[in-house]
C-alpha cells in the first residue's frame, strides 16, 4: 500500500481481530473517504487489507493518519452483532402474517414463506450479524413487506411470475452498512422494498 502509515504498537496490537473490530475500522475508512481524507484508489487498498487482517495492530494500522471525530462506528445507520450462528433463521406464514421489528437479529440467512398471508420485516432497528446478509422471500398468492435503513445497499435477485419484486436502493450508499441480498419467488405474489430515512423514523 503506498504512503501507508507505520505501525505503532498499543498494548492491544497483539490481540486478535473480531468481527466487530473490523466493522468499526470500516465505518471510519468510509468516512474518511467521504470528507475527501482517502482517494478511491486508497480506500479500496485499505479495504482489502482490512478483511485479510489477523490482528488489532493490523487494523489501527489503517486509521493511523485519519482524522477520527470521536469513534465513527457511532454514526453508521445499523449496528452490528456479530455472531458464529450459521443456522439459517425461517419463518412461515400460512394464512396468516408474521412480523419482525424492533430490536431483533438478522441471520446471514433468513428464508421467508408466504402462502396466503403475509410477513413484514423492519431493519430500521435490526441488528445485523454480518456485513453481507441474504433474505430469501418465497410469496405465493401472499406478500412481504421489506423496511430498509436508509444507507444500506440492496441487491434484488428475485423472480416474479404473475408477480414482482419492487425493492427500492438507498439514494446514497454508506459503506459501513450492511448489504442485502433479496432473493425469491413472487408467485400470484408480490415482495415490495422501501427505505426509511432517518428523519421519517
Amino acid at each position: 500500500m503506498e504512503n501507508a502509515p507505520q505501525r505503532r504498537d498499543s498494548p492491544t496490537s497483539h490481540l486478535r481481530a473480531s468481527d466487530s473490530n473490523r466493522e468499526q475500522i470500516a465505518a471510519i475508512l468510509g468516512e474518511a473517504l467521504s470528507t475527501g481524507q482517502l482517494s478511491h484508489e486508497e480506500y479500496s487498498e485499505r479495504l482489502d487489507t482490512l478483511y485479510q487482517a489477523k490482528t488489532v495492530g493490523e487494523l489501527e494500522v489503517l486509521t493511523q493518519d485519519l482524522q477520527v471525530e470521536g469513534h465513527r462506528p457511532a454514526a453508521s445507520p445499523v449496528s452490528y452483532a456479530p455472531s458464529a450462528s450459521t443456522d439459517p433463521d425461517n419463518i412461515i406464514a400460512v394464512f396468516g402474517g408474521a412480523d419482525r421489528r424492533g430490536r431483533w437479529r438478522v441471520r446471514r440467512q433468513t428464508r421467508a414463506l408466504a402462502v396466503f398471508g403475509g410477513v413484514r420485516f423492519d431493519l430500521t432497528e435490526a441488528e445485523f450479524e454480518a456485513k453481507e446478509v441474504e433474505l430469501t422471500i418465497n410469496a405465493v398468492f401472499g406478500g412481504a413487506e421489506i423496511i430498509l435503513p436508509e444507507g444500506v445497499e440492496v441487491r434484488c435477485k428475485g423472480v416474479g411470475i404473475f408477480g414482482g419484486f419492487d425493492v427500492a436502493n438507498s439514494p446514497t450508499v454508506d459503506p459501513s452498512a450492511p448489504v442485502i441480498v433479496i432473493k425469491g419467488l413472487a408467485l400470484f405474489g408480490g415482495v415490495a422494498g422501501k427505505v426509511r430515512r432517518r428523519r421519517d423514523r
